[in-house]
């Protein structure tokens, strides 16, 4: 897995609905967060190691609706304090502990 990081500016009133259709039609989503600053949302995607970065920007993110910039970081390589809640936690988990919470099947 490949993690992207993509700052995203919305079209004005537009950025929840943007995150909502990240979430649900994005299966590389992984996190998206409302910031302050020039960019409205942050996401965190995880990409196949045969994934193209420019490829899936430009294929999969500039085609939703609502969304007028992108800038993508790249990371490479994580650093965090161990958090035993977390151990064995993939991608997809989020979507599961999600849909746990509102009783839905995850996409």
């Amino acid at each position: 897995m490949k993690p992207l990081f993509v700052q995203i500016k919305c079209e004005l009133g537009q950025t929840y609905r943007v995150a909502e259709l990240l979430i649900d039609t994005v299966e590389e989503t992984a996190e998206i967060y409302s910031v302050t600053g020039a960019y409205d949302l942050l996401a965190k995607f995880h990409l196949g190691n045969e994934q193209s970065f420019g490829e899936f920007v430009n294929g999969k993110l500039h085609i939703v609706p609502g969304i007028r910039d992108t800038f993508s970081l790249v990371a490479f390589r994580l650093f965090c304090v161990p958090n035993p809640d977390r151990e064995g936690m993939d991608e997809t988990d989020f979507r599961k502990l999600a849909s746990a919470k509102t009783g839905s099947t995850p996409p």
